[in-house]
């Protein structure tokens, strides 16, 4: 576990490098707008005569990422949503299934110390899903596929806050310390009113519980830099220690995305994402897309 926050550190870190690079612009004050809509597109098709073996499939990635964000002298309010949904139909597959889903608002305030990168601020972030998840299994008796429902919206939801020191260089790279952070673990007591629930099975919930409290500290990170001309990292990373239960194990959420752009409105992705939360699963979780992106800026 510590050699891969390591990792994941050390990615940051040479984030960090580049985006230093980057000229330092102040907004002006007021509202600033910006958006982007993206649709990642795969697919792979074989003939009833290929005989080197494969199956045909079709998936598609829907992304949203939008800010508003507020400045006023010394004051700054930076909201960000991001939203990510994904499927996939391979061919005689009797389900579609997902490949991402993901739901993320993140509002940050801050009140810059004099002639400082420096900032006092209190954040905000909530994360869901937007539709159901399975668990995939064949009946041993009929050979048919089953699904079992295992999440769905707002279970579980997380709302991490608290007060904290954000240092920003700029728009494009923002750390923040909060070492007082409050969150909640929300979900449906369905999943745990079974007779046989264990608790802390399911996300961390007790048994008959929907919630569960936990205090710790929270880093995030956010940097933006080109690559190359034309190719664009984004990288966000979020750690979380509860200090009410195994502070050593540390929540890690890691994403970074990488744009090579075509033209105004295509571009080929890169998205890579890694989670560790041993409330949901002792080991991480990797996700990996890449694709041809159709891109709407407003």
């Amino acid at each position: 576990m510590q050699k891969s926050l390591l990792v994941f550190y050390f990615l940051f870190l040479n984030s960090i490098v580049f985006a230093q690079d980057e000229k330092t612009e102040i907004p002006p004050n007021g509202w600033s707008k910006e958006g982007r809509i993206q649709l990642l597109f795969n697919q792979s098709a074989f003939n009833k005569e290929w005989t080197g073996g494969g199956t045909s499939s079709i998936s598609g990635n829907l992304t949203l990422n939008y800010d508003f964000n507020y400045r006023m002298n010394d004051f700054t309010w930076d909201n960000k949503i991001l939203g990510n949904f994904g499927m996939t139909k391979v061919k005689d597959d009797d389900f579609s299934r997902k490949t991402s889903d993901r739901f993320e608002f993140n509002s940050i305030a801050g009140k810059q110390l004099e002639n400082s990168n420096w900032y006092y601020s209190y954040f905000l972030n909530f994360r869901t899903q937007f539709a159901k998840g399975y668990e995939f299994s064949e009946d041993p008796q009929t050979g048919e596929n089953i699904r079992t429902e295992t999440t769905h919206f707002l279970s579980p939801a997380y709302l991490q806050t608290g007060p904290g020191m954000m240092w920003k260089k700029n728009e494009n790279l923002i750390i923040n310390i909060a070492p007082i952070t409050a969150r909640f673990i929300f979900i449906d007591n369905m999943f745990t009113s079974g007779p046989n629930y264990v608790d802390g099975l399911y996300f961390g919930v007790d048994r008959g519980k929907s919630s569960r409290f936990e205090l710790g500290a929270s880093i995030s990170g956010f940097a933006q830099f080109d690559l190359l001309e034309n190719v664009t990292m984004e990288n966000n990373i979020n750690l979380y220690s509860n200090y009410l239960d195994k502070p050593g194990n540390i929540d890690i959420d890691y994403s970074a995305n990488i744009q090579m752009g075509i033209n105004e409105y295509l571009s080929a992705n890169l998205i890579f994402q890694a989670i560790y939360d041993d409330n949901a699963v002792a080991a991480f979780q990797i996700r990996e897309v890449f694709g041809l992106g159709i891109n709407y800026n407003f």
